[in-house]
Parts: C-alpha cells; structure tokens; sequence
C-alpha cells in the first residue's frame, strides 16, 4: 500500500484504505491512545540503565525471531525438496497408480499408468478405469472391486486390458481402499505383465508339442518293441527250425566219422564235407543271432576271471585241425605264471577262435600265425594274432568292422558272411575292452584286444567254484542209468547211437514231460536229460515237478534244446538245470556233460558221499 513507503510524521489518511481497512486502522488508534497515557508516564519513570536492557532485550528476541524465520525456511525448503521427490517418485515409478472415485472414474494418474493406458494424464482424468479393461474380462474386475469394496482388504487378479489405441496388454491389477478423507474410493496399481504371459503362453504349446512328441515317441516305443518282439521270434524260430534238422545232420556225420569200422577214404571225404557245411551254417545262424542281440542290448554276459593259458589251450585244440588242413603254422604263447583277464569266458573264446580263424583262413601256404600276450600296462593284458597273410589297405581299414562287408573277398574261395569281426567288436566293447588292427599291404595284420585285469580275490572264488567234487572211485560195474525226454525221433536215435558206445551206461526214453516225470520216479535214473519244447509240458515246468518231488529232486536234469536263444539259456539255467546244451549235438561237448553229470550225481546221490547242491552245474 501507498502508505507504507510514507514517513512516519505524515500519517496516512482514509484514501490510503478500504472502508475496512480504515475502521480497522481506527480501532488500533483508539486502544494505542489508551494505553499511551500510562506508558507515558511509565517511560518517564524509567532510568537510563532501563531502557538500555529494554533495548537489548529488544534485540535479542529479534535475532531469535530472525533465527526462527531462517529454520521455517529452511524447513520449508526441505518439505518442497521432498514433496518433488515424492511427486517424481510417484511419476515415475515402474508402475501404474490411478485413484479412484466411487463412480469408478479416473481422478488421478502418474506418468506410468498413462503411457500403460496409451493416453495423457489429463486426458485420463474423468474417464472409467473399465473402458480400458476387456470386454471378456469386465466380470473379474467387477468382481475384484466387489471384494475390495466389502472386505476392505487388498486384492489382486490378472486381467486383460486395452490401451486408448485398441493395443492390447495383459496386466496385473492390485488394489486397495483409500481412506475416507481422500477424494476417492480406490487405489489401483498396474503392471505389465505381457511379456510373462506370452513367455507363460510360449511354455504351454512348447508342452504340448512336447506331450505330442512324447506321444508319438512312445507310440514310435511301442512299434519298435513290437518289431523287436517279432524279430526275436522270428529269429528263436528260425535258430529252433534249422537246428533241429542240423542236429540230425551233423550228430549222424560225427557218429559215421568216428564209427567203427571207420569209413573209407572216400566216405570220410564225403563225411568232412557234410560236418564243414554243416558247422559253417550253424555258425552262420549263431553269428546272425549274436549281431541281432547286440543291437536290440539284450545280449547278457557272464563276467568272470578268465585263465588265458587255459583259454590260449583250448583255442589250439579248436583251430589246429584248420591249420593243418590250410597249411599254416600257428604258435602259441607259454606262460611262466597266472593271467587272468575279467570277461565272459564262452564270448571271450568266441572271439579269439573268430581272429584265429580269419588269420588262418586269408593266409597262404606255408603261412604263419602268432599268438602274443602281453601287459600293456599294469591294469589291461594285450591279445594279439599275427599273420602273414596279404595285409590290408586303408581303404579296407576303413570299412573293417561295418557288417556284411566282406571286402572284396566274396569272389574268393573262403567262405564267410561279412559279420564276423562286427560281432567281435561288439562283444570285446560290451566286455569293457577294446580292439584294434594293425595292418600294411604286403606285410600282414595283427589284429589285437585289451581286456581289464581280474581281481586275485575273484579269482580265487572262480578257482573254487569250478572244482570238481572228490569222490571215492565207484567200485561196482553195473551200469547207469540215462533217461532222455524227447519228442523228435531224429534226436532220440541220435543219443541212442551215442549212448550204444559205452557199456557203462543203460539209456530209458520218454515222449512227452509228464510220461518222462514218471519214467523218472519209478526207475530213479543217475541223470536226465531233456527237451524243452515238448507236446503236453515244457521241459521247465517237468524239471520242476522232478525238484518238487524229493525222490527225483536230486537228479542232475541237462537241458537238450534247439531253443538256443541267451534268454532261453539264461531262463533254463535260473529254472535250476545242470547244464544247458543247445542243438546240434557237438558229441564231445555232450559226453564231456554227461560224464560230469554223473559223477556229480555219484557224489550227491542220498546214499553218496556228500550232499552238495547243483549249483556246481550251472555254469
């Protein structure tokens, strides 16, 4: 006002003033005037000293007030610092708040919600928050303010929103009451949670893509197995149907070649003809079903510690006699001490007897093989058979192991399928070991195999589980007694012819099981031996009516079957047989089981000497 900027001896007058202004102006004149006498009086009375702590007085409560005034304002200065913290907290926060009114319309946003709602805060202002919810979704969030509205508490759902553009956005809805002083009704938090949904969304039809290839993968299972399933028939079925005839065929030929008087020079050549086909495809059908096992995994191996100069021995029995016939000179290691290597015994020889038989084979007159073992270090022996045949090229290197690839010897004179070697890596890998070759055009191969080192203590329970029992010799000479259960005529004249030879044996014959179990009980024979496939009962189920029954239960039972399968063995010898013997009978092999057979029986027999199980026979 004008009469601010005046000196106090011109006093402002009534046009300096509103009316109300002046009338106020009056009032404070007339109480100065009353209070003005006695202050007059008072001031006259006061000393000098008086006034001046009046003055200092006066000062010091304006110093204090001016400090007060410097603390508002700092103060205030503060507020508004933290005031604009909030407002830009709030602005910019990673999510959307909107409050609102009791009508459900938009009175306030940040900046958050606006760019999530796709319009300006201003716009927003005044608009219902469902205009930008879906129109399948309006029900969960009526729904959601219901509940937020009567329970009071905090709710949150999931829901799908539309932007002022049409976009669509999934969003996380959480809200709350306001309180009642505040202009409105609720406080919504919004997040966009589009992205997860969609990653949500992605997981799904990846799970059901991969619940469908699962499917298909099972169904794919199920074929498969089926397949397996009718290849393994069908292989059992073809092994049973050619062993059964083979086992006329080659039981015949050796008991013709080794008949007495022995043939002419020319029978015997016609004989030797018929056993080297006869044995070329038994082991043709055996190759076939080994490869077919290894590939299906259902091949089972029997892993124990191996004698090499056992094994070294047994092998120059099975290959000299084609040594002799090809001309080829074959030598075998000596052994100063024990080597055992960790495999399966029958697979082990499998395999050697198959190198041997190659570097013999592919040899020229006059030709040598080697056979070395060797530590190649301290855990793994080395087996190795050395030739010096052609050699091989490294093209031929290269496709050694694929199967049915004989290269390029079918225009040879050798007979051979080509899978051979296959199953003998095959074998040697499932054995933990390894094989390789070593070979150059010209200058022969070595075709070797390392297998693992058996443990002393394994060793020791193998040395004592082959032991034979020690039996006093059998004094009487009445014969024993053999009883075979057999279906097929072939057969059973086969074992009669075999039998016929020695004087010490007495042969009964059954039929069928159930005739062949009570053959059994009435004549007590020292050994059976029987079928497996049979036309009333399988030889399993015979097998155990015998052990059930404890007058037969300690008769050592020798399974003769064309059944040759590892599964088929595996189930006999877990059924309790003695021993499991496949078709064709190899009559060496057969007299070496009986002969066992009954000495075992000798010995476990009620009135023998001991009374050991027939565990002892099932290896």
């Amino acid at each position: 006002m004008a009469h601010r900027n005046r000196r106090f001896a011109d006093p402002p007058t009534m046009a300096d003033y509103t009316s109300a202004d002046w009338a106020r102006r009056q009032q404070a004149e007339a109480r100065f005037l009353a209070k003005a006498a006695p202050l007059s009086e008072r001031r006259q009375a006061l000393s000098l000293d008086d006034t001046g702590l009046m003055l200092h007085e006066l000062r010091v409560h304006q110093i204090e007030l001016e400090m007060q005034n410097e603390e508002l304002r700092q103060a205030q200065l503060a507020l508004d610092i933290e005031r604009a913290r909030y407002f830009d907290l709030y602005d910019l926060a990673p999510v959307g708040y909107c409050t609102l009114s009791d009508a459900g319309l938009i009175r306030q946003a940040n900046l958050t919600a606006a760019s999530l709602l796709g319009d300006s805060r201003s716009r927003l202002a005044g608009q219902p928050i469902s205009r930008f919810i879906a129109r399948a979704d309006q029900d969960i969030y009526y729904l959601h303010r219901k509940r937020v509205l009567e329970n009071g508490e905090p709710q949150a759902c999931e829901l799908r929103m539309v932007k002022a553009d049409g976009t669509p956005f999934w969003a996380h809805l959480a809200s709350t009451a306001a309180p009642e002083a505040d202009d409105g009704v609720l406080r919504l938090v919004l997040s966009d949670i589009s992205e997860r949904k969609h990653a949500e969304a992605e997981r799904a039809r990846f799970e059901q893509v991969l619940q469908e290839q699962n499917a298909e993968l099972e169904r794919a299972r199920r074929v498969a197995e089926k397949a397996n399933r009718a290849k393994s028939e069908f292989l059992s079925n073809m092994s049973h149907d050619l062993r059964t005839p083979l086992t006329a065929i080659l039981g015949f030929a050796q008991l013709m070649e080794s008949g007495s008087p022995p043939p002419t020079p020319s029978q015997a050549r016609s004989i030797a003809q018929i056993l080297k086909a006869g044995w070329y495809l038994l082991g043709l059908i055996n190759e076939v079903l080994d490869l077919s096992l290894i590939e299906s995994g259902k091949l089972l191996l029997a892993m124990e510690p191996v004698s090499l100069p056992e094994l070294m021995a047994e092998c120059q029995d099975l290959v000299e006699p084609q040594a002799i016939e090809h001309g080829v000179s074959v030598s075998f290691p000596r052994f100063d001490r024990s080597c055992l290597v960790q495999a399966d015994r029958r697979r082990l020889l499998q395999v050697l007897t198959n190198l041997l038989s190659n570097a013999i084979k592919y040899n020229h007159a006059g030709g040598t093989v080697a056979v070395t073992c060797r530590p190649s270090h301290p855990e793994v022996w080395r087996i190795s058979v050395r030739d010096s045949g052609p050699g091989l090229s490294p093209t031929q290197l290269a496709q050694l192991f694929e199967p049915f690839n004989r290269l390029g010897q079918e225009v040879g004179g050798e007979e051979g399928t080509g899978i051979g070697l296959v199953v003998c890596k095959r074998l040697v890998e499932l054995m933990h070991g390894v094989i390789g070759v070593d070979s150059r055009v010209g200058r022969g191969s070595s075709f070797w195999i390392e297998l693992p080192v058996a443990a002393a203590a394994q060793a020791a329970a193998a040395a004592a589980a082959t032991s034979v029992p020690q039996c006093p010799p059998d004094e009487g000479s009445s014969p024993r007694t053999l009883l075979y259960v057999e279906d097929n005529p072939a057969n059973l004249m086969l074992v009669e012819e075999i039998v016929a030879r020695r004087s010490d044996l007495r042969l009964l014959s059954a039929r069928d099981g159930r005739g062949g179990v009570d053959t059994a009980r009435a004549c007590r024979p020292e050994v059976i031996v029987m079928d497996i496939g049979l036309p009333d009962i399988s030889g399993i189920e015979a097998l155990k009516m015998l052990a059930g029954d404890p007058a037969t239960a300690h008769i050592p039972v020798i399974a003769l079957s064309a059944n040759a399968m590892p599964c088929d063995i595996e189930n006999g010898l877990r059924a309790g047989f003695f021993r499991y013997l496949t078709k064709p009978i190899r009559i060496d092999e057969f007299s070496a089981a009986l002969e066992f057979a009954l000495e075992f029986a000798r010995c476990t027999h009620p009135d023998g000497c001991s009374s050991r199980d027939g565990e002892l026979g099932h290896r």
